[in-house]
């Protein structure tokens, strides 16, 4: 019989199982192998968007490189961190029982998380900005 707990625990385990399932496969077999697809942003108008080169600095991650990371994709790079905390946080708060949102942003944080996003996609396709390109 499957207790109420380990049901309470199903979604953040299958979640970190396709995630790590997910980074295994990078890592073992290269970004070009696990993701072929390439950013349509990027193939339609040369323009790098906030996400690219993500992968390539997950499997730079994964290797340990994460300098390497950072010049692929600094955002990339600080996320992981945070996701693994608020997994964790999301997995003891269920495990706990408690329900209800995990993180609660307000209307201009959520704004202000986009506009950095932008504002990342723009300077990473500037000249001066090159080195925060894929």
């Amino acid at each position: 019989m499957i207790t109420a707990r380990v049901r309470a625990l199903t979604a953040p385990l299958a979640t970190a199982a396709a995630a790590g399932a997910a980074w295994f496969t990078v890592a073992a077999v290269g970004p070009e192998v696990a993701v072929p697809l390439p950013c349509p942003l990027l193939e339609l108008t040369g323009l790098a968007c906030p996400f690219c080169g993500g992968t390539r600095a997950v499997y730079a991650l994964a290797h340990g490189d994460v300098a390497t990371a950072a010049g692929h994709n600094a955002v990339v790079v600080s996320a992981v961190p945070v996701l693994v905390v608020l997994w964790f946080r999301w997995s003891v708060r269920r495990a706990r029982g408690v329900r209800g949102p995990m993180v609660t942003m307000s209307a201009g944080a959520l704004l202000a998380l986009g506009a950095g996003l932008v504002v990342f996609a723009v300077v990473r396709n500037l000249p001066f900005g090159a080195a925060l390109g894929p």
